[in-house]
């Protein structure tokens, strides 16, 4: 087989399966182990997809920075965020991510009764500055720029002293076999941190992110009460994620 053509299967076996496991590849093409390997080095040098130990993993999309990224799939950003505001009842204590969805999901949040939102991302806390029942308190630390949130050892320790009914996530890709994951060690580690002190965790998923893997795993999918996703996605973008029992919700 040209190298080639072993490049286009292993394109090809990324969509399908979301992964590549270089020995078992190699095992069915009757190839050694180390030409699959160089085959991965060189696609991924090619920025083709992630090397990872035993294999590789499809690519996650760069994401624009913060003021660029508001000016994208806005209408999606909308519907997705009323339909989780929709999940809110009055008195409950809702921890909302950072991130242009989760945004979208404050302008959406309801006005008819009082209930707490607790955010460590300071454009949320802007973004609730006059809604009129939502008592808000703002988590602080250092500020992670690319998606303006604060982090480290202070929203560490606030966070642990918190316990929410709902944890709206934003992450940067979400991937049947490798979880929910995000681009930042310290990011991924602090929505973990908040999953650990919320009932229930939904996460806020635009098309693009599905089927993705980024670099820091945050928890698996079945840490998550469900995702909510765009209406009308292809049945087969869906079905790995209905398989494995994840609850969804189309908004």
């Amino acid at each position: 087989m040209l190298t080639s053509q072993r490049k286009a299967l292993i394109t090809q076996r990324l969509t399908r399966d979301g992964e590549i496991v270089a020995k078992t590849l190699a095992g069915e093409l009757d190839l050694s182990e180390d030409t699959i390997r160089r085959d991965l080095r060189e696609m991924a040098a090619e920025g083709l997809l992630k090397r990872v130990h035993g294999g590789a993993l499809p690519l996650s999309p760069p994401l624009p920075d913060f003021a660029a990224r508001q000016t994208l799939a806005t209408d999606e950003k909308a519907a997705l965020g009323a339909r989780a505001a929709a999940m809110i009842e009055p008195g409950q204590v809702v921890f909302l991510d950072g991130g242009t969805t989760t945004a979208a999901l404050a302008r959406a949040l309801p006005r008819g009764f009082a209930f707490t939102v607790v955010t460590h991302s300071p454009t949320i806390a802007c973004e609730l500055e006059r809604h009129p029942t939502a008592e808000v308190v703002l988590v602080g630390g250092r500020l992670y720029k690319h998606s303006m949130v604060t982090g480290g050892a202070m929203a560490l320790d606030a966070i642990a002293g918190l316990k929410a009914d709902l944890y709206f996530m934003g992450v940067t890709a979400a991937h049947p076999t490798h979880g929910l994951s995000t681009g930042d060690m310290e990011e991924a580690a602090t929505k973990r941190a908040i999953a650990g002190n919320a009932a229930v965790t939904w996460v806020l998923l635009t098309a693009e992110k599905l089927g993705r893997a980024s670099p820091w795993k945050i928890l698996p999918l079945a840490a998550a009460a469900g995702l909510i996703v765009p209406k009308g996605l292809p049945t087969e973008t869906l079905a790995p994620y209905r398989e494995l029992g994840i609850d969804i919700v189309e908004a």
